[in-house]
Protein backbone atom coordinates (compact mmCIF):
# COMPACT_ATOMS: atom_id res chain seq x y z
CA UNK A 1 0.00 0.00 0.00
CA UNK A 2 1.10 3.18 -0.86
CA UNK A 3 1.66 6.08 1.42
CA UNK A 4 -0.68 9.22 0.41
CA UNK A 5 0.97 11.61 2.45
CA UNK A 6 4.76 10.90 0.73
CA UNK A 7 3.69 10.71 -2.87
CA UNK A 8 1.58 14.14 -2.56
CA UNK A 9 2.69 15.62 0.45
CA UNK A 10 1.25 19.20 2.26
CA UNK A 11 3.39 22.17 2.32
CA UNK A 12 3.06 24.86 4.79
CA UNK A 13 4.39 28.78 5.45
CA UNK A 14 4.12 30.63 8.48
CA UNK A 15 3.22 34.50 7.38
CA UNK A 16 4.44 37.57 9.28
CA UNK A 17 0.88 37.97 10.66
CA UNK A 18 0.42 34.54 12.15
CA UNK A 19 -1.60 32.48 10.01
CA UNK A 20 0.04 28.79 8.76
CA UNK A 21 -1.25 28.40 5.12
CA UNK A 22 -1.64 24.86 4.26
CA UNK A 23 -1.27 23.57 0.59
CA UNK A 24 -1.32 20.44 -1.20
CA UNK A 25 -0.52 20.40 -4.80
CA UNK A 26 0.22 23.91 -5.11
CA UNK A 27 -3.16 24.84 -3.61
CA UNK A 28 -3.96 26.54 -0.30
CA UNK A 29 -6.01 23.88 1.28
CA UNK A 30 -6.98 25.59 4.78
CA UNK A 31 -5.40 28.40 6.59
CA UNK A 32 -5.32 28.03 10.32
CA UNK A 33 -5.31 31.20 12.21
CA UNK A 34 -5.01 32.39 16.39
CA UNK A 35 -4.45 30.45 18.92
CA UNK A 36 -4.81 26.89 16.61
CA UNK A 37 -2.17 28.50 14.42
CA UNK A 38 0.08 28.98 17.92
CA UNK A 39 -0.35 25.30 18.71
CA UNK A 40 0.59 23.70 14.93
CA UNK A 41 3.71 26.08 14.41
CA UNK A 42 4.62 25.19 18.22
CA UNK A 43 3.62 21.17 17.53
CA UNK A 44 5.44 21.59 13.64
CA UNK A 45 8.60 22.83 15.69
CA UNK A 46 8.61 19.53 17.78
CA UNK A 47 7.77 17.09 15.36
CA UNK A 48 10.56 14.69 15.47
CA UNK A 49 10.13 14.38 11.76
CA UNK A 50 9.06 14.95 8.26
CA UNK A 51 6.37 12.00 8.79
CA UNK A 52 5.02 13.06 11.79
CA UNK A 53 4.79 17.15 10.30
CA UNK A 54 2.59 15.15 7.41
CA UNK A 55 0.87 14.30 9.96
CA UNK A 56 0.33 16.99 11.67
CA UNK A 57 -0.78 18.87 8.63
CA UNK A 58 -3.42 16.32 7.88
CA UNK A 59 -4.99 16.64 11.08
CA UNK A 60 -5.05 20.42 10.67
CA UNK A 61 -7.02 20.00 7.18
CA UNK A 62 -9.33 17.08 8.17
CA UNK A 63 -7.97 15.37 5.62
CA UNK A 64 -6.60 11.95 7.09
CA UNK A 65 -7.93 8.49 7.77
CA UNK A 66 -9.57 8.36 11.03
CA UNK A 67 -9.44 4.35 10.70
CA UNK A 68 -12.68 3.87 10.48
CA UNK A 69 -13.70 4.47 6.85
CA UNK A 70 -14.82 1.77 4.38
CA UNK A 71 -12.88 0.62 1.66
Amino acid sequence: MTDPLADDPFDYQVTKAGPIRVSRGGRVVVTVAGRAADRLAAALERAADERERQLLLAKATGNYRRGNERR
